[in-house]
């Protein structure tokens, strides 16, 4: 990893501390995940103490400190999904991938994640790979699915 994207990421705030949340959002963005050597960047460019910017990298549950895929894929495991049909999905999803929640393929392509809500329960059981919305699943349609991130 490069750390010159860093750099124009924390430029693009001023190099202020403010907006720290901010900065890792973007770098997370840039590389998919925050590595020890991001981390220890921004808090030597902006001289705040590494646990400062390790506290905030783990409290948010939307930055990851280990390298993800390509494609985020969640499965909601919320009331309504799992009611109808969350745990065939994520068994499917698991089939069809190799890999179990919370891996990444070898490739580097997919990561999967089964999350408590997705906020779409009209479209129950649902599913988002990356900011894609993909509802009304079902095990016939995972490999369709799948196959536009492939």
């Amino acid at each position: 990893m490069t750390l010159t994207k860093v750099d124009e990421i924390i430029d693009e705030y001023q190099g202020s501390n403010d907006w720290l949340v901010m900065i890792l959002q973007d770098i997370q963005e840039e590389y998919n995940y925050l590595s020890a050597d991001a981390l220890k960047y921004v808090a030597g460019k902006l001289d705040i103490p590494l646990s400062r910017v390790y506290n905030v990298a783990t409290f948010y549950s939307s930055l990851s400190l280990a390298e993800r895929g390509r494609y985020i894929i969640k499965v909601c495991d919320g009331t309504a999904c799992h009611l109808r049909g969350f745990i065939n999905i994520r068994d499917e999803i698991t089939r069809q991938i190799g890999i179990e929640q919370g891996q990444t393929t070898d490739d580097k392509k997919f990561t999967l994640e089964v999350v408590a809500c997705l906020g779409a329960c009209a479209l129950a059981p649902v599913m988002t790979v990356n900011a894609d919305y993909h509802g009304q699943m079902t095990t016939e349609k995972i490999e369709q699915t799948l196959s536009q991130y492939k």
